[in-house]
């Protein structure tokens, strides 16, 4: 039997069988797993003819064409009923028989209320009908041939479980030696380690550990299982369900017969069968050399007194015959001793007894837990196997210390035990994230901005107790182009982390600072900037190097009356809509005078003397606004030339 994580278990069986049959009963559950997969190979002189099973039906809808319906109760009488209109042959209790076709079985009762069954039937030799009472009957024997064929397939679908289906494989007549193999549905098997640690300084830094496994399995087979072989496979292959046991059968296109003349039918195309789904992940486990387990050492009488646990009489203790097996992408743990489970009952078997050097660590991340570091035994896997995923109980210098989950773990790979959380250290932490200028360069008629964008993150660790620990902070690696800077290298790296190395003194705190940034470029335009913008440049001298500068108040030079000639723009663009304002005032008074009067008419004249003079002005407005445009366009000429030099 070789257990998988995924459900499945594989199983073989193997023995002599000799005649045309042999029998095998599944769960109907199981059936499509088992018509996937089972094989019967005949290893001696015979062979396999076939196999037969039964339909996918309850025992209703099996029997439901059956002539023959046998209730618990009262089953002679049913057989009877079933039996009506068949020829029989009633044996009486004086040994006479009588011959003939059944009509039936009626109940009559009697006056003291006592029910009697009497059999009709017609006789052969006459056309009497004649009757007997059931109780006179001795046997009965049935001589219809269709009628004893439902009656033993009555009894034989009765016999059989309504959560099971049997298989049988047909055989030559001859002696056989059978191997059958096929997989089924079976509780994926766990499995258990023990980790007793035993320091070797006295910081009880470093030390020995004693890494003992179990794998964990379940017998749910309707048998009890002995001295079977016993493997457990480490991985995940692929595997699905089939629908196999279901008879299926597609539908056709009807087709109407024509009047007349019956065409063919005319076929296009066929069914698609839709794709299964596949498993989309696999674990990537890189292969293994086998190696088998050390041979046991003579066991030695503990000495009794304190209980203590004592890892050379652990290791003595549990003899751990397994050996592993690379199978490619999987790991295979191979029992060596003959396994006995009882039915319905799970078992421990031993996989792996091995002694590891182990380093103690304090490992902080604050996103597995916040606020406390962790204490962890880091050790290498050299036990020569691959170490399936589950959870281990830790005992260090004889006490119970915490549990943890061992990961899967290949061979040489590093392993990480974290089994308890250090209380009298407290860690906090502070996030930041902002931009800082760097420095600005001219870069082809462009004036370009560099700043950095960083982040920041403060640990604050507070260690209260009364040694000094050595902290390991997991902070996360910066992805998208970041660098460190202002920080200490990592100690060490993972995939996801880095991991920084603090010593902290008994009762003191300290901070650690780790920083990151990424360079940010922006770019503008010269020909696009005014006397503003450049002058808010240059007051950024720190950002700028000497050439720069002098660059840039050159360009400022030519660009300061550019502000100067702007502000007159506008300011004559006031006055024009102050004139216009004053010259439409003007000509509705004009309209408003009829001149019929002398005054009238020197007043008309009046107005048409200041309209006259409004005129020049904005003439003269419009001379004044030409020239400074003429100016701002030299000015802005000459920057332009000065940009296209650098």
């Amino acid at each position: 039997m070789t257990l998988y994580k995924h459900g499945v278990g594989f199983f073989q069986r193997r023995g002599t069988a000799v005649g045309r049959e042999v029998h095998l009963s599944f769960r109907v559950d199981d059936m499509n797993d088992i018509l996937k997969s089972l094989t019967v190979i005949d290893q001696g002189v015979g062979q396999v003819l076939g196999i037969d099973y039964a339909t996918p039906q309850s025992k209703t809808e099996q029997l439901a064409g059956c002539s023959v319906q046998l209730r618990d109760a009262h089953s002679l009488r049913d057989l009877l009923s079933g039996l009506r209109g068949r020829a029989i042959t009633l044996e009486l209790q004086d040994a006479t028989q009588v011959a003939g076709i059944l009509i039936g079985s009626d109940e009559v009762a009697e006056p003291e209320e006592i029910s009697h069954t009497l059999v009709s039937l017609v006789a052969e030799d006459t056309a009497a009908v004649r009757i007997y009472p059931l109780e006179q009957i001795k046997a009965v024997l049935i001589r219809d041939q269709q009628a004893e064929e439902d009656l033993r397939f009555f009894l034989s679908t009765a016999l059989s479980q309504e959560d099971y289906r049997q298989i049988t494989i047909r055989l030559t007549p001859d002696e056989h030696d059978l191997l059958v193999s096929y997989i089924a549905p079976a509780p994926t098997w766990r499995v258990s380690y023990r980790l007793i640690a035993e320091a070797t300084d006295d910081k009880r830094k470093n030390g020995n550990a004693l890494v003992m496994g179990w794998g964990i399995f379940d017998n749910q087979l309707e048998e009890e299982l002995r001295d079977i072989s016993l493997s457990l496979v480490a991985g995940m292959p692929i595997s699905f369900t089939y629908d196999l046991y279901t008879p299926f059968t597609p539908e056709r296109p009807h087709i109407e017969e024509e009047e007349r003349v019956a065409a063919a039918p005319v076929h296009f195309g066929g069914a698609v069968m839709d794709a299964m789904e596949m498993m989309d992940e696999k674990e990537d486990v890189r292969a293994m050399m086998p190696m088998s387990a050390a041979a046991p050492m003579p066991k030695r009488r503990a000495k009794m007194g304190k209980a203590a646990i004592d890892t050379s009489a652990a290791r003595e203790s549990v003899q751990t015959n397994a050996t592993g097996e690379s199978l490619g992408e999987l790991f295979q743990y191979n029992i060596a001793t003959p396994v006995t489970v009882g039915r319905g009952q799970s078992a421990m078997v031993p996989i792996v007894t091995a002694d590891l050097p182990y380093e103690k660590a304090y490992i902080y991340n604050g996103r597995k837990l916040p606020n406390h570091p962790v204490a962890t035994l880091r050790m290498r896997n050299q036990t020569g196997l691959t170490l399936e995923r589950g959870p281990v109980t830790v005992i260090e210098n004889n006490e119970y210390v915490g549990e943890a989950v061992l990961p899967f773990t290949v061979t040489d790979a590093e392993m990480i035990v974290p089994y308890a959380v250090e209380l009298g250290v407290k860690i906090s932490e502070q996030p930041y994230n902002f931009r800082e200028e760097h420095r600005l360069l001219l870069d082809n008629g462009y004036m370009k901005t560099e700043s950095w964008q960083i982040v920041q993150r403060d640990y604050v660790i507070n260690n209260t107790t009364n040694r000094p620990l050595e902290i390991l902070i997991e902070h996360p690696r910066h992805r998208d182009h970041y660098t460190r800077f202002d920080t200490p290298e990592p100690a060490e790296t993972t995939d996801e982390f880095e991991r920084y190395l603090v010593t902290v003194p008994a009762g003191k705190e300290l901070t650690l600072r780790v920083q990151a940034r990424k360079l940010h470029t922006s770019r503008e335009r010269l020909s696009g900037l005014n006397h503003r913008n450049i002058k808010q440049y240059l007051d950024k001298h720190s950002l700028l190097d000497k050439n720069t500068q002098a660059r840039l108040k050159q360009l400022l030079d030519i660009l300061a009356p550019i502000g100067k000639y702007d502000q007159m723009v506008k300011e004559i663009h006031q006055e024009r809509q102050s004139i216009f304002k004053a010259q439409k005032q003007i000509q509705g008074n004009i309209n408003a005078l009829n001149g019929k009067n002398e005054s009238e008419n020197r007043l008309r004249q009046r107005y048409v003397t200041q309209l006259n003079d409004q005129e020049n002005r904005l003439a003269q407005l419009n001379q004044e606004e030409k020239k400074l445009k003429t100016q701002i366009e030299t000015q802005r000429n000459q920057a332009t030339q000065l940009i296209a030099t650098w």
